[in-house]
């Protein structure tokens, strides 16, 4: 995953997206997951169960695209409700390729969110 700030500023990440920096992400498609696939797909089976009885229409919504899958879990780490954490949420964008405004736009990797210094050797972790 290649993180595009479109503003220069020291931090990134989450924290990133409270200053007021625009956040993109780009590359989706190689996400990665750790622990095993047949654990993830249980978990993610597990999800896909859970919808409201009267009319699922109303939610949870259960996203398949690997953007918004990264999109709902930065979600649950900002306080989305509030307004702080709105603003925040309006300022982050997910692609599953590098789309045209982007591609002539430098990259940063973040090396925190590498899987090789992020997992240890010969834990499992499913793409």
């Amino acid at each position: 995953v290649v993180a595009v700030a479109t503003q220069s500023s020291g931090s990134s990440g989450i924290n990133a997206e409270y200053g007021g920096q625009r956040v993109v992400v780009v590359r989706c498609e190689l996400l990665n997951v750790s622990g095993s696939f047949y654990r993830n797909k249980l978990k993610y089976f597990a999800f896909l169960r859970k919808r409201m009885n009267t009319n699922p229409a109303h939610g949870p919504y259960h996203f398949r695209a690997p953007s918004k899958l990264l999109w709902r879990t930065i979600r649950g780490m900002i306080p989305h409700k509030t307004t702080r954490g709105m603003e925040a949420l309006y300022r982050l964008k997910v692609f599953e390729c590098i789309r045209p405004p982007y591609d002539k736009t430098k990259r940063m990797v973040v090396p925190s969110a590498l899987r090789v210094l992020r997992l240890k050797p010969g834990r499992k972790y499913a793409s």
